[in-house]
């Protein structure tokens, strides 16, 4: 498109030099009035250069009354006033000094030296404080109500602070006749062939040679008229810019340029046959083939120019409403090209970006589903923040989420918690960088509370996307070990029940089914299952790194078969490298489900440990404890018997045995 658009444009000013040469060569003389056009072109120029500079000289002394108001100026008018009277000589400048507030209180009215202490604010003089108020940006604005003197300009400066915010509006009003913008003196000295005037967007007369026709409308001036037509249509539509145009119409010579700040013309009417009478012979014969050549080649230059940029504008649009808000969307423009390529690309980039923000509401939904409803305390830190706080965790610590939710992690650790939870990924706690252990946390009452908490980074390749944190309440836990029966139970390596307290739970079940009624014929006996688990080569770990290290690897063990287990039984250990699973009232199906998870749990975690990786594998024996067992030695013996048939198996599988027991209930 950029290329049709260059070549159509160097093929209309081609023409367009070729038919000026013809022209010129055909007539010579029209040189004069050319040189003509440019001397008043320059003129026109150059005065609107100057009132331009009179109006940003204007907005410069409101500039400076603004930067001297500080916002406590806002709130009290006294000092405010006393600053534009004695502070700022340069408010003298102006016939009018308003300040107002953000809010639209009207906070001074200083007007010709006299402060107005319950005067009202103008409707139009309003608009353009809130048109000011509501972009942020200076206005200059010109009013025009009745005759000469009362006509006056506005400009605004919005007050702001030193971070930005928008703390009020400046404004400052001149009358149009004063020596500040307009006076009498710029005006050239009234004579029949020429005349110099200015004229607003609205087509109003601001300043005219002759001062009868200040005021009064451009549609009324004889050839200014004509020319704003012949160029726009309405002189209301007529585009401003900082550079002067001189056209040629019917007995005149129209030359204007636009002051792009106050959206004014300067317009210079000459009357071409009192300048140029001995040319006029010559013009008529050129005028018609300029008029003709002219207007075609504007014609066929604008089609042109239409059709080729049409859906180029379609694709503005649709550009304009992607970055508003809530505007429906255009169909695509269709077309070859650039323009047809990039609707394709924005047309599926905005698919891409749907189907990825429905992905992500859904993960959202989810990860809120997960906090409000998770079992166990559930948190996410990063850069020692609490990011996200689950339901479980917040009703732990007697908060809500919301009041835990962005604050720093220290809010709820204390002295006694390991590291707390802005703990960074790289601390030397557990294995690969990951902590398992208790944490003593302050609750909102200033009570403490003992959790077992589990800590893994949200990404293994990015330290700094979080820690997640699960947390379960070991408070209670913790007051029996002070107590002493839980050492008893216990092993003091991981905190798991021991040989004497899987005894004690399996001389309970025992104790139970014992003194349950015998069921009915057809019915199947209640029934438990317990798995006796034993490492696989765990020797080449103490040998290789010493016990202090495999005791490490243990407690680790035990960990990620408790995390396994959870809540469907209890976990042992009975002594160096042997474990032991009690799930009571579960399926043998279930029970292999389980310790199938087990096995391949085990096999698949792979520790570090000083530098180096291990692989270990677990061998697995299962017994079945229906409801007439409850001789506990046996029940051990033939699980540790499973166990050894698994070991001769070729280890890392799982083997069932029967109980053989000395008495049978029922």
């Amino acid at each position: 498109m950029v290329l049709r658009v260059l070549l159509v444009s160097l093929l209309a000013l081609f023409l367009a030099a070729a038919g000026a040469g013809w022209l010129l060569a055909r007539a010579s003389g029209q040189d004069l009035i050319q040189r003509l056009e440019a001397q008043q072109n320059d003129e026109v120029e150059v005065f609107a250069r100057l009132l331009s500079s009179k109006l940003e000289q204007s907005q410069k002394v409101l500039r400076a009354v603004a930067t001297g108001i500080t916002p406590d100026m806002l709130d009290l008018p006294s000092t405010l006033e006393w600053l534009l009277q004695q502070g700022l000589p340069a408010v003298q400048f102006f016939d009018s000094v308003l300040v107002v507030r953000a809010d639209g209180a009207l906070r001074v009215h200083l007007h010709q030296g006299q402060f107005l202490r319950h005067g009202q604010v103008e409707p139009l003089v309003r608009q353009v404080l809130d048109s000011t108020l509501s972009d942020g940006k200076p206005h200059v604005a010109e009013l025009l109500q009745g005759g000469v003197d009362d006509a006056r300009i506005v400009l605004t400066m919005p007050l702001h602070r030193s971070d930005g915010a928008l703390l009020g509006v400046a404004a400052g009003m001149l009358r149009l006749q004063s020596q500040g913008l307009l006076p009498a003196s710029l005006a050239l000295p009234q004579r029949p062939d020429t005349r110099l005037l200015v004229f607003t967007q609205g087509g109003t007369i601001l300043a005219h040679s002759n001062a009868v026709r200040v005021m009064g409308q451009v549609r009324d001036e004889p050839g200014l008229a004509q020319a704003l037509v012949q160029g726009s249509g309405e002189p209301s539509e007529m585009a401003v810019s900082g550079t002067g145009t001189t056209r040629r119409v019917d007995q005149a010579m129209v030359s204007l340029a636009g002051m792009p700040l106050s959206q004014w013309t300067v317009a210079r009417v000459t009357d071409t046959q009192a300048l140029a009478a001995p040319l006029q012979g010559a013009q008529r014969q050129a005028w018609g083939q300029v008029v003709v050549a002219v207007a075609g080649l504007a014609l066929v230059v604008v089609l042109v120019l239409w059709w080729l940029t049409w859906p180029l504008a379609r694709l503005r649009q649709q550009a304009q409403r992607l970055a508003g808000e809530g505007a429906p969307l255009l169909p695509w423009p269709r077309a070859a090209g650039e323009v047809g390529q990039l609707a394709q690309a924005f047309e599926g980039l905005l698919e891409r970006q749907s189907r990825q923000t429905q992905q992500w509401r859904a993960v959202q939904d989810q990860f809120q589903a997960t906090l409000e409803y998770a079992t166990v305390g559930v948190a996410v830190t990063r850069n020692g923040r609490l990011e996200s706080v689950g339901q479980r965790l917040a009703q732990m610590l007697g908060y809500q989420p919301s009041d835990l939710r962005g604050r720093p992690a220290g809010v709820v650790c204390t002295p006694m918690a390991r590291d707390g939870l802005g703990l960074g990924l790289g601390s030397p706690c557990g294995v690969q960088g990951r902590i398992d252990g208790e944490l003593c946390l302050r609750r909102k009452d200033g009570s403490t509370v003992w959790v077992q908490a589990q800590a893994r980074p949200v990404r293994d390749d990015d330290p700094q996307a979080g820690t997640l944190w699960l947390m379960e309440e070991t408070t209670t836990l913790r007051q029996a070990r002070r107590l002493g029966a839980w050492a008893r139970t216990h092993d003091a390596l991981t905190g798991l029940d021991n040989r004497q307290g899987l005894e004690l739970r399996l001389q309970a079940m025992a104790g139970v089914s014992h003194s349950a009624p015998i069921p009915l014929e057809g019915e199947p006996h209640p029934s438990a299952v317990l798995l006796f688990l034993d490492l696989d080569h765990f020797t080449v770990v103490n040998d290789a790194l010493g016990h202090e290290a495999g005791d490490e690897v243990l407690r680790q063990i035990g960990l990620l078969l408790a995390a396994q287990v959870r809540k469907a039984g209890w976990i042992a250990r009975l002594g160096g490298d042997e474990f032991a699973v009690l799930l009571p009232d579960c399926s043998e199906a279930h029970a292999r489900s389980l310790a199938e998870q087990l096995r391949r749990a085990v096999q698949d975690w792979q520790p570090t440990v000083q530098g180096r990786s291990f692989q270990l594998e677990v061998s697995i024996g299962l017994v079945v404890l229906d409801g007439a067992v409850h001789d506990v030695p046996a029940i051990l013996h033939a699980a540790d018997m499973a166990c050894y048939d698994a070991k001769r198996a070729g280890r890392n599988c799982i083997k069932r045995r029967p109980v053989l027991h000395s008495a049978v209930v029922g």
